[in-house]
């Protein structure tokens, strides 16, 4: 279950992470990340259970902050669970438009029996990877598109209707707005399945690409050439905050737990599902980077959604389009109603206080995701930025702080976890700052 909640979108960024890192240097962050991630959540875990004479077994993570920091607890951990949700809910609407603008596109190719040629640099054959970040740099005239049949005239009227940061992200206007509106989403919780299958297809996608397309590495630790990257990179900040997102749990993993028979298992529970998400993301991570083909391409080439590499005729990266699309579409509901339970509760002591309010709340939710898929459609750059800074509270702060203040009332607070701890919060504030600085 943990690991089925804490696999999400961030997936498909970690080989582009990996590249602004360094492929030697990315495997380490991944490791690193991913044990000092387990230990700040064990430290969640555990933060009830050193509150004495008190019963604390309905409590939440934010209920613990109250406890210890007051209204400042409770209001800024609503803060940052919101910048989780929402950041969250925006990565998936420029997905959905990325998913639904290139299975669209399929579709209306095969259906007219329309040859598409993009002249945009990329390998030959059948498992055809390209590099669509080079496109932008060609002239007007070579970004021509060549057809075998079909009318010319109906394909340019498609493609000015279907535009996938022009037109695209409004049509999921129409279908995603009144799902938000509805009271309860449990329907779609039926469907929490769907997480786990695309995760499965994606690893089997990247297992197949990888055996046609091969290894192509090369290692350099300081230098770069015109087809590989240094295995040391400053850019590595990048990844260490796509990771504090990817391995991101510590708002409800109480909660998770709490459906646990034998409660005393939690801590083993909790640490294989993190062996199991962090082995994921290094096997897609480190095969996609190390499979992707430089000569002729560069590695520099991978895009921040890996699928994106493979063209949208590619019938495997179809199927994987579309499982994703249906899950995020099932999902988003599910993220709109946990942001309306928290924050509007808060506010009014009902999560459904009146239609007015609840469409006010989605309204602004669902304008921020169109706006990033509109004109920064870039999931890398927000899921580093809301996960450095929901991470700096969730993951580095709060635990860590909430810790200290215990061991200090229980007389228990000894130099070395006071160093470690102080160096796990300045760990955090320093993955912050460096987001904005590179």
């Amino acid at each position: 279950m943990i690991w089925n909640t804490m696999m999400g979108t961030s997936i498909l960024s970690i080989p582009w992470g990996i590249k602004q890192a360094g492929f030697t240097s990315g495997i380490i962050l991944i490791l690193l990340m991913g044990i000092l991630t387990l230990y700040c959540c064990y430290r969640v875990v555990k933060s009830r259970q050193m509150i004495p004479l008190t019963d604390t077994s309905n409590w939440e993570f934010p209920d613990v902050c109250k406890y210890y920091f007051g209204s400042f607890g409770q209001w800024s951990s609503l803060l940052f669970s919101m910048v989780s949700l929402v950041g969250a809910m925006v990565v998936y609407w420029v997905l959905m438009s990325n998913f639904l603008f290139n299975t669209g596109k399929f579709i209306y190719n095969f259906v007219h029996d329309i040859n598409v040629t993009d002249i945009v640099p990329g390998t030959n054959g059948s498992n055809k990877v390209i590099c669509p970040g080079a496109a932008s740099d060609q002239p007007p005239q070579n970004r021509s598109v060549m057809f075998s049949s079909g009318n010319r005239t109906g394909f340019e009227l498609f493609e000015q209707w279907w535009d996938k940061s022009q037109t695209v992200p409004f049509y999921l206007i129409a279908v995603l707005l009144p799902l938000l509106n509805l009271k309860s989403p449990s329907f779609f919780a039926k469907f929490n399945v769907l997480g786990t299958v695309s995760v499965v297809y994606l690893v089997f996608l990247v297992t197949v690409k990888a055996a046609h397309l091969g290894i192509h590495l090369e290692f350099n630790w300081f230098t770069e050439n015109e087809f590989f990257v240094p295995e040391f990179r400053i850019l590595f900040p990048q990844l260490t905050g796509v990771l504090t997102l990817a391995f991101f749990i510590h708002n409800c993993v109480i909660t998770l737990l709490q459906n646990n028979k034998n409660q005393e298992n939690n801590v083993r529970d909790l640490s294989i599902a993190y062996f199991l998400v962090g082995l994921t993301y290094l096997y897609v991570g480190v095969i996609i980077f190390a499979s992707f083909p430089s000569p002729p391409l560069s590695k520099e080439c991978i895009e921040q959604n890996f699928l994106d590499n493979f063209p949208s005729d590619d019938i495997m990266s179809f199927v994987a389009r579309m499982f994703l699309l249906f899950q995020m579409m099932t999902v988003y509901p599910l993220l709109g109603y946990l942001a309306r339970v928290q924050l509007l509760r808060q506010f009014f002591g009902n999560a459904y206080p009146s239609l007015f309010h609840v469409l006010i709340l989605n309204l602004a939710i669902v304008g921020a995701g169109v706006a990033m898929a509109r004109f920064y459609p870039n999931i890398g750059g927000i899921i580093r930025y809301s996960g450095a800074t929901c991470g700096l509270a969730f993951v580095f702060v709060y635990p860590s702080l909430i810790y200290m203040i215990s061991l200090h009332r229980a007389g228990q607070l000894t130099w070395p976890a006071l160093i470690i701890h102080i160096f796990i919060i300045l760990l955090g504030l320093a993955n912050l700052i460096a987001q904005f600085l590179l």
